[in-house]
């Protein structure tokens, strides 16, 4: 139904390959997972002094989903402020390739020794993402930084709480739409899901509209295209999955999912038919008539 899902659970504790290879073996051939970075690396650590926490990572069994691995996240906490020398450092030490990504895993330490994986898909590319939710971030150097590293800056949704910004900083766009009212539990009415429409086929089309939310001044390069990666995180109130099938019909994308708990089937897709008989139910019985207790 939908192409691509982030992993969360790497975020709080290292995976282990079986996971990854079961993820992968049972997905279609041309899905994607996001898979979000350790926390220990991000908000522990906050980026500096990460090397083998970084082969940690990648050995741990992420290089298991082959070509399926999509981009990387990297969430910063709110108390970590814009150091150019230290976010200099880390982006140089992310793998980008097949090459570069196993050498990495290949320098772990004893806490995935005996459950690794080191080795990587022939051709396999590596994107990367950074979400930032400290001010401090919206400088048009750190906007400069990833740009020359090639690293999307993570356009977040947050309910006001920390800074959505829109600046094209990769060959990719990527998206985590947190709730625009009330953060992790607000739905997307039409009208939001509307605007956030209007601006992934801009920004797929390399693109930018006019009234993008700025760090710095300077423009993107231009694409002919860009691939849209987009997250729902408004899970509370199990907004996201409704959410992410009615912005998919609006880029042309079917979904058999329709608003919340209501399903909308696309051409060529078979409702179910309501089951109303199985052994032991009769319509219109009282309970002994079922065989439960009278």
């Amino acid at each position: 139904m939908l192409p691509s899902i982030e992993l969360n659970g790497s975020f709080y504790s290292l995976q282990r390959p079986e996971s990854y290879r079961a993820w992968h073996d049972e997905t279609p051939d041309d899905f994607e997972f996001a898979v979000k970075g350790s926390r220990y690396i991000t908000h522990m650590r906050q980026l500096d002094d990460v090397h083998t926490a970084l082969a940690n990572f990648f050995a741990s069994g992420v290089l298991a989903l082959g070509k399926k691995l999509g981009p990387v996240l990297w969430q910063l906490p709110p108390r970590m402020r814009y150091d150019p020398d230290r976010m200099e450092r880390f982006l140089s030490l992310l793998p980008r390739d097949a090459k570069s990504a196993a050498a990495l895993a290949r320098k772990h330490d004893d806490q995935v020794k005996g459950r690794s994986v080191l080795k990587a898909a022939r051709g396999l590319r590596i994107r990367h993402a950074i979400e930032v939710r400290n001010r401090s971030f919206v400088d048009p150097g750190f906007v400069a930084t990833l740009r020359r590293h090639g690293v999307a800056l993570v356009v977040a949704d947050t309910a006001g709480r920390w800074p959505l910004l829109e600046d094209i900083t990769a060959d990719f766009v990527y998206v985590r739409l947190h709730g625009d009212k009330e953060l992790y539990a607000s739905g997307y009415s039409g009208e939001a899901l509307d605007h956030w429409a209007t601006r992934f086929e801009a920004w797929s089309r390399g693109a930018q509209v006019p009234d993008a939310k700025l760090a710095s001044g300077k423009p993107a390069p231009q694409r002919a295209k860009r691939d849209i990666y987009c997250y729902f995180d408004n899970d509370v109130k199990v907004h996201a999955p409704y959410d992410a099938a009615s912005l998919s019909r609006r880029l042309g994308i079917d979904s058999p999912l329709g608003d919340k708990g209501m399903p909308s089937w696309p051409p060529g897709w078979v409702a179910p038919t309501p089951r109303s008989r199985a052994p032991g139910f009769k319509r219109g019985a009282k309970p002994a008539d079922r065989g439960a207790p009278a």
